[in-house]
């Protein structure tokens, strides 16, 4: 599907503050249990990137955001022949900043959930 030149700029800053963001430790990439994927939470959505494999292979990868409170969603992929090497510059940034994170679950029920829950 094709997008106007604003899309592709609006997408193109966002990709690049995302970089930005990550870079200076100001967004937080996790990687879940058993999976091959990172993940953040930035102003109220989901970021997922993946998978979480070596940029060295063939495996495209993709950036996938969407908003907590909305079904809607953006994917961009590193076979975007205009944000591609964006992907893989964020891959890249996020693969340095969490390689030594271990894996989290951010599924565990802990005290502090049940807390929010039964109090």
């Amino acid at each position: 599907m094709a997008r106007d030149e604003n899309t592709t700029k609006r997408l193109d800053a966002l990709i690049t503050q995302l970089i930005s963001l990550t870079n200076s430790g100001n967004l937080h990439w996790e990687r879940r249990l058993g999976s091959a994927h990172r993940y953040a939470r930035w102003k109220n959505n989901l970021l997922i990137l993946g998978p979480a494999e070596p940029l060295d292979t063939d495996l495209p990868r993709y950036l996938f955001i969407t908003p907590f409170d909305s079904p809607f969603c953006v994917e961009v992929n590193s076979s975007d022949e205009e944000l591609g090497e964006l992907v893989k510059r964020l891959v890249l940034s996020v693969e340095e900043s969490s390689k030594l994170e271990p894996p989290t679950d951010p599924f565990a029920i802990t005290d502090d959930i049940l807390s929010g829950l039964t109090s």
